[in-house]
């Protein structure tokens, strides 16, 4: 039996309807970007981001009319003005491309997994392969031109620990244990992307024209900082270095580069992969502060993304995903 005639399972349609959606969303993003940067080495990383987005589209494209599915809406030319003067610098730019290949890569990972039909598995496959070599191209770049910040160094150990106290685990009270390579990685790592949300929601709130939509940003902005303050404190109290801050990347630029949809929905976007990275975070550690500090976070984001969801219905731009089909019988 040819593959390409099953069924698509409700996992794969999930994926095939989501990845539609922020391949567009990314799309207008990085046509914006593309027009605006002045460095070269920059510009290039960004071409290379439009072909695979373009890419990308054109196949997800070809799998919904093979299945007769309707192509969802997505954005379009109509939420992103390239005639806006540039809102970010190029730098930021490059931070903020090599942080969405870090989030590509994770989907793009999971929704291989998650696919049955040889074809499908044979897009995410290729998609992982493009993810990287964005990922690769823009990490040289930020070496290139010293912009990369690195995680703390650790010292390589000397010989095999094992751990012998409940300690290690349990004490949330006291003094604490050193925080872990693990640890540290991740609160690092972690940190960089609260860091470039951040960014994003400045740049987003000062050219926003809708007066709820300012106010959820707002609410974004509260959490954000204060989850980076959180996890800045933790890194702190280590004698652990901090990456930079993006706030200074955003230009003075009044003028909205994309539509109040977009930049809403790309908000959203962004927190519920923090949850991801929050949730990734908590079940690594093994210290209770850390993991409690991650807890909290994920709750924080949470509610931010119920109101999301609110305000994205009451404004009558979510497209509804595909729903299973209702069986119950009703009696007239």
């Amino acid at each position: 039996m040819n593959q390409s005639k099953e069924r698509l399972t409700s996992s794969e349609i999930a994926n095939l309807w989501t990845h539609y959606i922020r391949e567009t969303m990314g799309l207008c993003v990085i046509k914006y970007m593309v027009n605006t940067i002045q460095d070269h080495l920059i510009h290039n990383v960004f071409q290379t981001a439009y072909g695979l987005c373009e890419k990308h589209i054109n196949k997800l494209k070809k799998l919904f009319r093979q299945e007769n599915f309707p192509v969802p809406k997505g954005f379009n030319e109509k939420d992103v003005n390239l005639d806006a003067p540039p809102l970010f610098t190029d730098h930021f730019c490059l931070y903020y491309i090599h942080t969405m290949a870090m989030h590509g890569s994770q989907s793009y990972s999971l929704a291989f997994t998650l696919s049955i039909r040889q074809d499908l598995r044979n897009f995410y496959y290729q998609c992982n392969i493009d993810t990287m070599d964005l990922y690769n191209q823009s990490i040289e770049v930020l070496i290139a031109k010293k912009l990369l910040d690195r995680p703390p160094y650790y010292s390589t150990p000397d010989k095999i620990h094992f751990i012998n106290t409940l300690d290690y685990v349990t004490d949330l009270l006291g003094s604490k244990r050193s925080m872990n390579a693990i640890e540290c990685g991740n609160i690092y790592f972690n940190l960089e992307k609260s860091l470039i949300t951040k960014g994003c929601l400045i740049a987003f709130k000062q050219v926003c024209k809708d007066k709820a939509i300012i106010k959820f940003l707002e609410k974004c902005l509260n959490a954000a900082n204060k989850h980076i303050g959180t996890f800045t404190t933790l890194l702190l109290k280590e004698d652990l270095h901090l990456p930079r801050t993006y706030d200074a990347e955003i230009t003075n630029s009044n003028v909205a580069p994309f539509s109040e949809k977009l930049m809403l929905f790309h908000s959203g976007f962004l927190f519920a992969a923090a949850i991801s990275y929050y949730g990734s975070a908590a079940i690594y550690s093994m210290r209770a502060d850390i993991v409690m500090q991650c807890e909290k976070a994920i709750i924080d984001d949470m509610l931010i993304y119920s109101s999301f969801g609110k305000l994205i219905i009451k404004r009558n731009w979510m497209e509804q995903p595909p729903n299973a089909d209702d069986r119950k019988i009703i009696n007239k």
